[in-house]
């Protein structure tokens, strides 16, 4: 069973593609093609369905903090598996679209383009704005919601951005400026006689990323508790309404561990984030770096080439030849609580709560309900 205690410490946890993982929410909710068995039949049946995505809330956490979220708690559901790398870019995509991501090639946070890094949340290279030059419905062509065209409702100042077009192609995308304008909006469009609503909230993950897993972390996961409250409240009777996340989180603070000469002799550049770095070798030194890289980091990370990447299934059974070209030679992925830097990256905070690898605190989010 995913979230039992028998996976081992020293292993990454790998997405259950063929089961119980996000993909699979999309296509069970809106499309009806199979009913997993680990969602309750009494939400799969249900005439209208919302679906509400917290990023950032892993399940670890939401189970370490029951008192803080009774009523999240309280939701019939259980714990089933993001996508590889954990992270918002990757596993929102897969949400939309079902699919992982070697098949979207939406392959993590900052990814490698034709020489370029493109960030995939700003849709920006080192050249500023990357919309015209990389467009968003080409990099990610796959249809969202299984083209069915339901609304989405989604922070205002997302609606236009290049990644919203990449992930929501071909949905109705309605601004919220705050969460009781989210709840509000949600609820008039499940009113008005929608069939399913998609809704998306960034604050859990945002106040991890600057303030940790600490009060600050607890008090959101509170505000959001009552935001469920309101939402199960005031939704039309018989509406499913179903919960989960794009990734969970670590809290890393300051242990960002530099690459040393060694690593950094063999490489051209990085792509992914923190805790799950791509890295790029020079050309004719991809084993040197694979060797460098377990030298100085084999108790601290997971590292792998792509050829294992690819044969282990990490980002799904399949890796397309868009996402396979976006990727780098040896992937480094953290263990512990740890993150490796890249100089390029450049951050307008410090991150303390961070995510992207395999660990179960990251893979594992909740996929919760209640029939209002």
């Amino acid at each position: 069973m995913i979230g039992d205690d028998s996976h081992p410490d020293d292993e990454p946890l790998l997405p259950d593609y063929g089961g119980a993982c996000v993909t699979g929410l999309v296509p069970a909710l809106l499309e009806g093609s199979h009913e997993p068995d680990w969602l309750s039949h009494d939400l799969l049946a249900a005439r209208r369905v919302l679906l509400l995505v917290l990023d950032g809330l892993g399940w670890n956490q939401l189970q370490q903090r029951r008192d803080v979220a009774p009523v999240l708690a309280a939701l019939d559901g259980q714990p089933i598996t993001t996508v590889s790398p954990t992270t918002t870019s990757a596993a929102l995509t897969s949400i939309s679209t079902g699919l992982p991501p070697g098949e979207h090639g939406v392959v993590g946070y900052r990814i490698s383009v034709d020489g370029l890094v493109l960030n995939a949340l700003r849709w920006t290279t080192a050249d500023g704005d990357a919309r015209r030059r990389i467009d968003p419905a080409v990099f990610q062509p796959y249809p969202a919601f299984g083209d069915q065209y339901p609304p989405v409702v989604t922070r205002a100042e997302f609606v236009g951005s290049g990644f919203t077009r990449a992930h929501l192609s071909a949905t109705r995308l309605v601004g919220y400026k705050g969460r009781h304008d989210m709840v509000d909006r949600t609820v008039g469009l499940l009113a008005a006689g929608e069939s399913f609503v998609y809704a998306y909230w960034d604050g859990i993950d945002r106040i991890a990323h600057e303030h940790g897993l600490g009060d600050r972390y607890d008090e959101e996961l509170a505000d959001c508790d009552a935001m469920v409250a309101a939402l199960i409240d005031r939704v039309p009777p018989g509406t499913a309404v179903v919960v989960t996340a794009d990734h969970g989180q670590v809290h890393v603070g300051e242990r960002i561990l530099d690459l040393p000469p060694e690593v950094t002799s063999c490489l051209e550049g990085q792509s992914g984030e923190a805790r799950f770095r791509w890295l790029h070798s020079r050309p004719g030194a991809a084993a040197d770096l694979r060797a460098a890289a377990i030298g100085a980091f084999g108790q601290q990370a997971w590292i792998r080439t792509l050829h294992e990447v690819e044969t282990e299934c990490w980002l799904g059974p399949r890796l397309g030849s868009a996402a396979r070209s976006r990727l780098g030679d040896v992937a480094l992925v953290a263990r512990g609580q740890v993150a490796f830097r890249d100089p390029a990256e450049v951050m307008s905070i410090d991150l303390i709560g961070r995510h992207g690898s395999l660990t179960p605190d990251e893979v594992l989010v909740p996929a919760i309900g209640i029939v209002a």
